[in-house]
């Protein structure tokens, strides 16, 4: 993809947290590129950094304890980093959305759906409250739900017509980009399901960008794109799906895809990768992932390897990186 078409650009981006343990490098040199209309799955394991750095985009890393120490987050050229909270909060809602993976922290128990969708449209459009509320409707219409529920309050929802509300909810103003972390963890796999082919479909009617965040390799093959490896709060891997499924070059990547159960194989004990994420306070020095890594050198243990291309839109930041599985 050419600048033109570049969405969201995220160079260097450092955030941390200040505990009582000492300084959590929550995210540590983070590089992450998204296109318009593009989906991006981001997957790591848990403590990662993925959620921290959603928070990071959309300005809401909770101030103490953390803070953002370096980069910078470009939205269309514009560094959101720099730009005043009045501005930023025009552009929460309105140009980026987030959905996140519990539904109902993220909605008013005491006020129906339908007047919960139309307040967001009330702040970022300019329309009287008959028309956000008509609106909001129509919204929900979109997402499955039936106009006759849109006084319905959030309990008497299921959990899946809860995320659904949710979704509504992001996509309200037609933001550029939307945030979803981890929108499927909570619910269980029929619904699952249902709610992926509901966010597949809208994605081709509004065309709006999505950074999915998830742990679920799953998920990532059925929605995205590109992804990239998160490991100790950078990115390790990133590439279009294809090349990634087929032909993982980082060993954290190969280790995650490995300890997938193979339907093909009679397996009586899974494959697990051997030790432990980093703790963020004492990360390793040189690359993080070489205490579990089995081909790591003195090099890994020294220096920590920054993202190279090895195949067109494929970069890895590895020493000793593997072609093929």
């Amino acid at each position: 993809m050419s600048d033109e078409n570049r969405l969201l650009e995220i160079n260097n981006l450092s955030i941390q947290y200040q505990v009582d343990d000492g300084v959590v490098r929550a995210v540590d040199g983070l590089d992450l590129r998204i296109d318009k209309g593009e989906t991006l799955g981001v997957v790591g394991e848990t403590g990662a950094g993925k959620t921290t750095t959603a928070l990071g985009i959309m300005r809401l890393v909770p101030s103490p304890p953390g803070r953002v120490t370096a980069g910078e987050i470009l939205l269309e050229g514009v560094n959101l980093l720099e730009l005043p909270e009045e501005q930023m909060r025009k552009i929460r809602g309105g140009k980026i959305a987030m959905i996140f993976q519990d539904p109902m922290t993220s909605l008013n128990p005491l006020v129906p759906v339908r007047e919960q969708i139309a307040e967001m449209i009330g702040l970022h459009q300019p329309v009287n409250s008959a028309q956000a509320l008509e609106q909001a409707v129509e919204m929900l219409e979109k997402v499955g739900i039936r106009r006759e529920r849109a006084g319905e309050y959030p309990h008497q929802f299921s959990g899946g017509m809860k995320q659904r509300v949710v979704i509504a909810i992001a996509l309200a103003c037609n933001p550029a980009l939307i945030i979803a972390d981890e929108p499927t963890t909570a619910l269980d796999v029929t619904i699952q399901a249902q709610v992926l082919e509901l966010m597949k479909a809208l994605k081709k009617e509004f065309r709006t960008a999505t950074i999915l965040i998830t742990h679920d390799l799953g998920v990532v093959a059925e929605i995205c794109d590109r992804v990239a490896i998160m490991y100790a709060g950078s990115v390790v891997e990133y590439a279009r799906i294809e090349a990634l499924y087929h032909n993982p070059r980082h060993p954290y990547t190969q280790a995650l895809f490995n300890s997938l159960p193979d339907l093909d194989v009679d397996q009586t004990e899974l494959n697990v990768i051997r030790g432990l994420p980093p703790d963020p306070t004492r990360l390793p020095s040189g690359c993080a992932f070489h205490p579990r890594c089995d081909r790591a050198t003195d090099l890994c243990r020294k220096e920590r390897p920054g993202m190279r291309e090895v195949a067109d839109g494929h970069s890895v930041a590895c020493f000793n990186d593997m072609e093929g599985r």
